[in-house]
């Protein structure tokens, strides 16, 4: 089956949820229904606009408030912070499929985590059992150390918790902005002991359902963004399963993908939304399936000399409809309490300015409020 630009763009639009106003509906249980469906939200430290989860979140749910992530992961325990592609807000009920590499990290040590010694972390885990969670802001005791790398820390406890965290040990059980607070994983969700670890074929399984769900249209290449090393049976699993017929074979501008059968029966309509896409929303990370679908390519460009951006430091994606509209430069200033623009890029003709600076101030709101 082929499908055209136009039809696949709707579908993963659809299964992105973004052609309705408000698919997970309000409230903090929004929250955790929109991380759930889209599997996981990719966290980042960079501030130029609204934080990269707040803004991925917003833009699916309209009344979303800062708070009610607060609630999720801290109250009701729904989404737990962990590494998929980059480190992301996950949900908690698919915590065993993240224990297999937990305890990978357990077995092997990286270079990064080279210098931590068996002091620096027993340390940090007996001050958590003794004291309850922490902060690195906490720790006023350690003996300072040169940094060997620009995002490292003086403080050798830092680079403890880290390790800890990513052998499961301890989970971040608050974050306030950027600071995170971390406690005893299994103190932290009440379990006496923590989930069984999935087996390899169950992760491969999980990552494909994952990606059916939240993408619609799927290759191998995007089940396993950045997870290369598992292309080979993820192609092999799509395979078996369009023999069983549970998956259709779809030719996208001669790219294959496949798709559940439900998912090809109705192709959904043109909608007239307006989003604007963070540049590490779902929609924008996989350049390459951006650029086949949409037929533009994003070039995220913060890492670039001034003279060789072409739209701007943080440009985000206006997305119109089934199309990509324009390119917007953001920046907050927030003395000011203002959504500055500091570039637009047309991406073809020129067409609904009012209805995108509508969403401009919207979102400007939603950053101040």
């Amino acid at each position: 089956m082929k499908l055209d630009r136009a039809a696949a763009r709707r579908i993963w639009l659809r299964a992105q949820r973004l052609d309705q106003p408000e698919p997970f509906g309000g409230g903090a249980a929004a929250t955790r229904a929109a991380v759930e469906h889209l599997g996981y939200v990719q966290i980042d430290t960079i501030h130029v606009v609204e934080r990269c989860h707040h803004q991925i979140l917003y833009t699916r749910i309209p009344g979303y408030r800062r708070e009610h992530l607060h609630q999720a992961q801290s109250v009701d325990k729904s989404v737990f912070e962990y590494w998929t592609h980059a480190l992301s807000y996950v949900p908690t009920r698919d915590f065993r499929f993240f224990v297999r590499d937990m305890n990978q990290h357990r077995r092997e040590r990286s270079y990064w985590f080279g210098r931590v010694t068996t002091g620096d972390l027993r340390k940090v885990l007996s001050r958590i059992r003794r004291n309850g969670a922490l902060t690195i802001r906490d720790i006023d005791d350690d003996v300072l150390v040169e940094k060997d790398h620009e995002w490292a820390s003086r403080k050798p406890s830092k680079r403890a918790l880290q390790l800890a965290f990513y052998r499961g040990i301890v989970t971040v059980s608050e974050r306030r902005g950027m600071l995170k607070s971390y406690e005893l994983t299994q103190r932290h969700f009440g379990w006496q002991r923590p989930p069984r670890a999935a087996t390899e074929r169950e992760i491969l399984e999980y990552m494909l359902d994952r990606a059916l769900l939240s993408q619609g249209l799927v290759s191998p290449a995007s089940a396993c963004h950045l997870v290369a090393g598992k292309k080979k049976a993820m192609r092999e699993l799509i395979a078996a399963r369009v023999r069983r017929k549970e998956l259709l074979p779809v030719e996208v501008e001669g790219v294959e993908h496949c798709a559940r059968p439900q998912t090809l029966e109705a192709i959904p309509r043109e909608h007239g939304l307006v989003h604007i896409l963070n540049p590490f929303d779902p929609m924008v990370t996989q350049r390459r399936r951006l650029h086949l679908f949409f037929d533009y390519e994003h070039r995220f460009e913060a890492y670039l000399p001034p003279g060789k951006r072409r739209f701007g430091y943080f440009a985000q994606p206006v997305l119109v409809g089934d199309r990509i509209a324009a390119v917007l430069d953001l920046k907050t200033d927030r003395e000011r309490r203002e959504l500055l623009v500091r570039k637009w890029t047309w991406v073809g003709k020129p067409s609904a300015k009012k209805a995108i600076e509508e969403a401009l101030h919207r979102f400007e709101r939603f950053q101040l409020a």
